[in-house]
């Protein structure tokens, strides 16, 4: 992964850049605790080698895991990053585009890069908490536990 820092009034963004191989997942949330991020915004574009993408579903409380195992372009990546129990937590959706002009997107679980993903990463000024609901399964940013 390449990264650079560029300037911003409002906080730091950055931009990072995947190489092939990498998992883009992995990469977001390492950099995202390598760097003590407490609320950010992400978006990016690239494409993977191959890809998992999740769906949740609420009656399990966990992901279902659809795999995308061919050649996808990114077309878009959206997501946050707030601070969990145990550190930093990257939420992130992805639209994929397949050879045959269909889409396939869900929460993105792993993505092996091929040949790039270019993510931007907007700092906020802010301190985003997430909560535990062990009644939906899921940690979601609390705006009680927000520090501005």
């Amino acid at each position: 992964m390449k990264t650079a820092r560029l300037s911003s009034d409002s906080g730091a963004v950055f931009v990072l850049v995947g190489e092939p191989g990498e998992d883009a997942f992995q990469l977001l949330s390492d950099f995202a605790k390598d760097n003590q991020l407490t609320a950010a915004q992400l978006t990016g574009v690239g494409a993977f080698r191959r890809a998992t993408v999740g769906w949740f579903d609420r009656v399990a409380k966990d992901y279902r895991h659809i795999a995308v195992d061919q050649q996808c372009e990114l077309l878009s990546l959206v997501g946050d990053i707030a601070l969990a129990d145990d550190g930093p937590q990257v939420h992130a959706h992805v639209v994929l585009g397949l050879p045959d002009g269909t889409t396939c997107g869900g929460h993105l679980l792993s993505g092996e890069v091929w040949p790039t993903v270019e993510v931007v990463i907007r700092e906020t000024p802010a301190m985003l908490r997430k909560t535990s609901h062990p009644e939906l399964g899921l940690a979601l940013i609390d705006p009680d536990r927000t520090d501005a």
